[in-house]
């Protein structure tokens, strides 16, 4: 027991610790506004980028390699709990810029972050995992840029009015088309940094791919014959996950708690106890009762990695970049991940007492 209270701790305290860093670098004014706008852009434009595309490239050797089941399996309950987030968003608040925030916290978790690190401590398969974070990622920062756009507080969400030639009736024009808006939706998808990395990283394991097919073997690697680039875009990865903590703790208000509790409440309950219920929950229904999913100990780490671990650091800034409320998304960052270090500490007891995981 005392070896999993370890495991948890070592695994979502370091996160905690560093936000708290930033906090109190920003009280004592070392930290500035200016350098916590310009660090949120950089990490988000720059460091997680790189470290998603390390990530896909060093953990996924072929696409062979793919378990389809565990995929399959992830997708679907993610897509589950977005549909149950946005009857919870709407139903929570009437604030739209925070619909949106809340929505993010309920189906995305800190998997590229906190995931992956916790997936090897709990001895699971680090390359099992790199591979679900392939497919997952991305639909994480699909649902992201939807659930922010369809939410966000817009200037041209407005409308002009036009007097009438006949009579003093007032016609209401919209300034933007349905159309045009969600061409905005899927251009911001597209656009998206953290879902450029990952395809970056997903078109050098399939040129890898092609040169095994036509050679017998890779002849051509990032990581030998570019080997100096690959190293930048190493170095910047490993920067990625500290600043954007410390970056996030500089924005922490806890004076802005008070005006958000309830969303705060929402948000952190779905993602550390609900979101952990379904996702878990039903692939243990599953392999026990069905053959549908079958899942073995090898399984069950990625599975707490991707549904039991806080909401991503990076859905603050990119709720920030997005127009919508930062400090509640600031907020859920913080207290999920306070949270989760009792919930992952009982989900994985749990297991291990079912004999589902092996630590």
């Amino acid at each position: 027991m005392a070896n999993i209270l370890m495991t948890t701790v070592n695994a979502v305290v370091p996160i905690v610790l560093l936000i708290l860093l930033g906090y109190v670098l920003k009280r004592i004014g070392f930290l500035t506004v200016d350098f916590i706008k310009v660090g949120n852009k950089l990490v988000f434009r720059v460091f997680l980028p790189c470290m998603l595309f390390v990530s896909v490239y060093d953990k996924m050797n072929s696409f062979s390699d793919i378990r389809w089941d565990v995929v399959l399996y992830s997708v679907i309950i993610i897509c589950l709990i977005f549909a149950l987030g946005v009857i919870t968003a709407i139903a929570t608040t009437k604030k739209k810029n925070r619909r949106g925030v809340i929505l993010q916290c309920t189906f995305r978790s800190n998997f590229a972050i906190i995931g992956l690190t916790l997936v090897e401590r709990l001895g699971g398969d680090a390359g099992l995992a790199g591979i679900v974070s392939a497919f997952t990622i991305p639909v994480f920062n699909v649902f992201s840029v939807i659930a922010l756009s369809v939410f966000a507080e817009r200037e041209d969400s407005a409308c002009s009015t036009e007097p009438f030639k006949e009579g003093m009736e007032t016609q209401i024009k919209p300034l933007k088309s349905k159309k045009k808006y969600i061409k905005d939706i899927v251009l911001n998808v597209i656009k998206n940094p953290l879902i450029i990395g990952v395809f970056a990283g997903l078109m050098c394991v399939a040129v890898r791919e092609i040169q095994r097919a036509c050679f017998g073997e890779a002849v051509f690697r990032l990581d030998n014959q570019l080997k100096f680039l690959y190293t930048v875009v190493k170095d910047l990865k490993i920067i990625a996950t500290p600043l954007a903590l410390i970056v996030l703790g500089g924005q922490f208000e806890f004076s802005a708690v008070r005006g958000m509790t309830k969303e705060i409440v929402v948000g952190t309950v779905w993602r550390i106890i609900l979101a952990p219920l379904i996702g878990i929950g039903l692939a243990v229904i599953l392999s026990k009762f069905t053959d549908l999913f079958v899942f073995g100990a090898d399984v069950y780490p990625a599975l707490i990695a991707l549904f039991a671990t806080p909401v991503a650091v990076s859905s603050a800034i990119m709720a920030g970049e997005m127009k919508s409320d930062e400090q509640l998304a600031t907020q859920l960052v913080v207290w999920t991940s306070i949270g989760s270090i009792f919930t992952i500490f009982i989900i994985v007891f749990v297991l291990m007492n079912a004999g589902l995981l092996m630590v």
